[in-house]
């Protein structure tokens, strides 16, 4: 069978593959995109397609400095398979289409359709237009057409969905490019936020994770500067729902009242990622980061005060232009205060089009390396420190899907602790689903896990179990593809699992 052959499915149906650069927002925009293709006759290819699908979407990230180099690698890559392949398709959207936008067709004239981070929802048509027309399509929106929540989404979980509440950004941090390609921040209506979640819950969804560049900056375009709160105390009364998240607030924004929500709401979760980027405070305002180290460690010993058990994960960049070696070690002193379930520790690059990029000072990339090398081995330290903390802790754990990659040799199950912590657990005797609870004890701490090796003292099944199981039945009934009903929208990245990848919130 060729590989034209292997690409079609049942009744000669096209199929897809969306591959996925950077932060959670685009991984979003990546469930979306897989839904419009899905609502428009599409079949997801088979794991490991690598290339051999009819349709494959690139959905890029801008924010680091060789995107573009990566990008035009694999799109060479597949440049020979297209050429063999009449009917293939490949389209390249997200943050570097919006910025490169006709440079990507010049510089690999194979791609079929180009689209920007502002009109997802154009693909499907985009695509059509460019098989009938048989030539490359660009199309550049400069504001947002449509909120994605409106459109079609292929969400991965039956248990968990990003929801969110806003989109782009009004920080203007100097290394980063974002803002000029999501636009300014717009927020969404409360109502049609809690509507969606409620939607989600009687779905059998039982974790939501609130999502936005500045999330505590909700409100801003809808003029209630306590909107963030009043949200979170929203969601404490949504039955049903066992767990809320949210990602990535701003220390600038981040308010007595959130705290107060935080701690109040019974299902919020005790879990904050809080983006430090620098404990300088020069490095702080030549990032045009609008607080200080004073303040930052203000909010965590705030934090700590009303929920003393929650988990802070955080991000830094190491090397910023005009970076000293007191101001490194002043980022190292704050690490060593607020103490950091995980820091995502990000080696400055030059992000092409931001004010840094253009900045005197630029670090050597030696120093850069001897200093990230430093960072990592002392939030290592810490990290191992806090974890030894939970040893013996009873924790309730949300049965969680494909996240410990040894589980099937150690005969173990994996979940999140309320605080986002991950814990591998010896597998019950009986049947336990992604979605479910299990009440553990912890007797080892790692520095990126914990282990609870005993016997589970609970186990209860979920709503949220029994929707894991009819999608799965579902899912195996079909080719590929699921559609699980509206609103469909995203299983989050687990966090503290994954970085929150552009490292700019």
């Amino acid at each position: 069978m060729s590989s034209i052959d292997r690409s079609q499915s049942v009744g000669g149906t096209r199929t897809y593959e969306v591959r996925t650069y950077g932060c959670q927002m685009n991984v979003h925009d990546s469930e979306r995109l897989s839904g419009l293709l899905e609502d428009a006759g599409y079949v997801r290819a088979a794991e490991g397609a690598d290339g051999d699908a009819d349709v494959v979407v690139f959905n890029t990230c801008a924010v680091r400095e060789n995107a573009d180099n990566k990008l035009y690698g694999n799109l060479g890559h597949l440049a020979p398979k297209k050429a063999s392949r009449p009917g293939m398709q490949i389209a390249v959207g997200g943050c570097l289409a919006q910025k490169d936008r006709d440079t990507i067709v010049k510089r690999a004239p194979w791609v079929d359709v180009v689209f920007g981070t502002h009109n997802i929802g154009k693909l499907p048509v985009l695509l059509e237009r460019a098989r009938v027309q048989e030539e490359a399509q660009v199309e550049i929106a400069e504001s947002l057409e449509a909120f994605p929540s409106t459109l079609p989404t292929r969400r991965e979980s039956a248990y968990a969905a990003w929801v969110s509440i806003s989109v782009g950004c009004n920080n203007t941090c100097t290394f980063c490019i974002v803002p000029a390609l999501r636009g300014k921040e717009k927020d969404r209506r409360p109502g049609d936020i809690l509507a969606e979640i409620e939607a989600l819950v009687a779905e059998g969804v039982s974790e939501i994770t609130l999502l936005g560049q500045n999330v505590n900056a909700y409100g801003s375009d809808i003029g209630d500067r306590e909107a963030f709160s009043k949200l979170l105390r929203a969601c404490g009364g949504i039955e049903g729902l066992e767990r809320v998240r949210f990602t990535s607030p701003h220390p600038r924004d981040f308010t007595d009242d959130v705290i107060a929500a935080m701690a109040e709401t019974p299902n919020a979760m005790p879990q904050l990622h809080m983006p430090l980027q620098s404990g300088s405070d020069p490095v702080l305002k030549a990032m045009r980061r609008s607080y200080r180290q004073d303040r930052y460690l203000g909010i965590i010993e705030k934090v700590r005060a009303a929920i003393p058990h929650a988990a802070i994960t955080t991000d830094i960049i190491v090397g910023f232009p005009g970076e000293t070696e007191e101001d490194f070690e002043q980022t190292l002193h704050v690490v060593r205060e607020a103490r950091f379930a995980q820091a995502y520790t990000f080696q400055y690059s030059k992000r092409p089009g931001t004010p840094a990029a253009e900045m005197d000072g630029q670090i050597p990339k030696a120093v850069v390396q001897e200093r990230y090398e430093r960072l990592v081995a002392l939030q290592e330290e810490i990290s191992w420190e806090e974890n030894k903390k939970q040893v013996g802790r009873i924790l309730e754990l949300m049965v969680a899907e494909g996240e410990g990659r040894k589980d099937g040799t150690t005969h173990r199950l994996s979940g999140r602790a309320p605080d986002n912590r991950l814990v591998h657990f010896t597998k019950p005797d009986q049947e336990v689903r992604p979605g479910d609870v299990v009440t553990v004890e912890i007797t080892y701490a790692a520095p990126h896990h914990l282990l609870a090796e005993g016997p589970a003292l609970a186990v209860r099944r979920t709503r949220a179990g029994d929707a894991w199981e009819k999608r799965n039945a579902a899912e195996q009934a079909k080719p590929a593809g699921v559609m699980l009903g509206l609103p469909k929208i995203g299983v989050p990245e687990p966090q503290p699992a994954v970085a929150s990848g552009c490292g700019c919130d």
